[in-house]
């Protein structure tokens, strides 16, 4: 069997990233499900120690080396799967993106930056429909359980329905939540474009343009983002005009964080600037540096929201769906995801949403197992 292989079936799961904060999590959520991924990280020393705990094998790779495609897709064969936890992905995503669809492998990983969302499903997405090859971003807390609690909403709403927004929240110790990964992705995505479904079309806009409050045990606000499901919902309901994502992580700072952006979204425009503030920002706000233990993490709930409106504005249906951390989500779904594509593959090809990838009734069980279930609103 080579190393990786899934029991039963020729298909194997190889992590890249296998020893950063998501990543060692998701290593771990594979093996207690009884998988046997290939780990792969950039320091030899420590994925073998994290292999050898795990009973698995480990390569290495490294996403900010010279041939980093290269080396990541001869570890993979056609019809393989390929789990990124690598990030900021806007800086280090790209080589393992181009290595699947170079073997003919399907990819997942766990971003929630817009830019790279948006390259995955416009740049990426053609070439992986020609190679074959399945492509899964955002397969995590960002941004699964609005595309299921949008799905579910639009379901219930039926034909009717032209707008869905969907709210994400998290309650239990503020900024503690949050790992370093997180913390540098958001910092990044401050000077990045972001975009928007308006009107039945995708455009450009900033992060955080737009504040809107959420009726969720008191009113939460919550910051304007981009995300997968601008792109996947409006593909399983033709009728969607307009497609909301709001990030309610920063509760009263939602309007200051609002102005923040506009203004750095102005600074950035004056040549070297954005430059400059990225550099920054790489100083002060570093990735891999560990994230909330596990007993921070149960204190967490992630509750996220969807609401399914007519072309009046008239609310026709809510959805809430609720649990575990965002962390322990985002590993626990990533592994249901890579085995449930290893086993019994995905339908389609090229830049799927996950209701399109692997249907809403089996993606709000896999949802289910990972932690995050539909609750009464």
């Amino acid at each position: 069997m080579r190393p990786g292989s899934v029991p039963g079936v020729s298909t194997r799961i190889v992590l890249f990233g296998a020893t950063g904060f998501t990543g060692e999590l998701t290593a771990r959520a594979l093996a207690e499900r009884g998988a046997r991924p290939l780990l792969v990280a950039r320091n030899a020393a420590r994925v073998g120690a994290l292999a050898g705990e795990l009973g698995l094998e480990s390569a290495v790779a490294d996403a900010t080396a010279p041939g980093a495609e290269a080396a990541i897709a001869a570890l993979l064969s056609p019809g393989d799967v390929l789990v990124s936890t690598v990030g900021p992905f806007v800086r280090w995503g790209e080589p393992a993106v181009r290595a699947a669809i170079a073997a003919g492998a399907t990819y997942l990983d766990c971003t929630g930056e817009p830019p790279f969302i948006r390259s995955v499903f416009e740049r990426h997405g053609p070439a992986a429909t020609a190679a074959g090859s399945a492509l899964l971003t955002a397969m995590g807390y960002d941004y699964v359980p609005g595309n299921l609690a949008g799905a579910l909403a639009l379901r219930d709403a039926g034909a009717r329905a032209t707008r869905v927004d969907v709210g994400y929240f998290v309650a239990g110790d503020g900024a503690g939540q949050f790992s370093g990964g997180t913390r540098a992705s958001a910092a990044g995505m401050l000077t990045e474009p972001a975009y928007a479904f308006r009107d039945g079309r995708l455009v450009g806009e900033r992060t955080a343009r737009h504040v809107r409050d959420f009726e969720l045990g008191g009113s939460r606000p919550a910051v304007s983002v981009g995300a997968t499901e601008q792109f996947a919902l409006p593909r399983i309901h033709p009728g969607l005009r307009d497609v909301g994502v709001w990030l309610g992580w920063f509760g009263p700072g939602s309007r200051p964080l609002q102005v923040l952006s506009g203004a750095t979204a102005v600074a950035a425009r004056v040549p070297g600037v954005r430059r400059a503030i990225g550099a920054a920002t790489g100083r002060l706000v570093h990735g891999s540096t560990g994230g909330p233990d596990a007993a921070t993490r149960a204190r967490a709930r992630s509750r996220v929201i969807a609401i399914a409106s007519d072309a009046q504005g008239a609310e026709l249906a809510r959805v809430l769906v609720e649990g575990a951390s965002p962390y322990d989500f985002t590993a626990q779904m990533l592994a249901w995801g890579a085995l449930r594509a290893a086993a019994a593959g995905l339908s389609g090809s090229g830049a799927l949403g996950p209701v399109e990838a692997y249907g809403l009734d089996e993606l709000q069980r896999g949802a289910a197992q990972a932690g995050i279930r539909r609750v009464e609103p």
